[in-house]
């Protein structure tokens, strides 16, 4: 099942959960964690997010290498010009699905156009 989603004037962090909820499956009765059905999430309009200056400034993405001086971090201002708004929100979405085998799975079923 193919699921439409349009992006403008909605914020980064509740249209990310939203979509995030769909490729899981969340929102259907025979919802089991173990099992994808293939449900496809396209976010339409996605450079039309309502993302605030304060947010671009403020909101850092970090990472840990695990070594000394390993420490990474970047903006959300940062993450948008590298890899543009499409980039950023599938970061957020990313982040918000399961971390195991499932999640590529589960990413090569969003489609995100600008």
């Amino acid at each position: 099942m193919k699921y439409t989603i349009d992006a403008k004037n909605k914020k980064l962090g509740r249209l990310a959960a939203e979509a995030a909820v769909i490729l899981m499956d969340k929102n259907k009765t025979s919802f089991r964690k173990e099992r994808v059905e293939g449900a496809v999430v396209e976010i339409i309009n996605a450079s039309k997010l309502d993302i605030s200056e304060k947010k671009k400034k403020e909101k850092k993405y970090i990472r840990y290498s695990g070594y000394p001086g390993g420490l990474k971090e970047k903006t959300l201002k940062h993450v948008i010009s590298n890899k543009g708004v499409s980039g950023a929100l599938r970061e957020a979405i990313t982040g918000m699905l399961p971390k195991n085998k499932l999640r590529a799975i589960m990413l090569k079923n969003l489609e995100i156009k600008d």
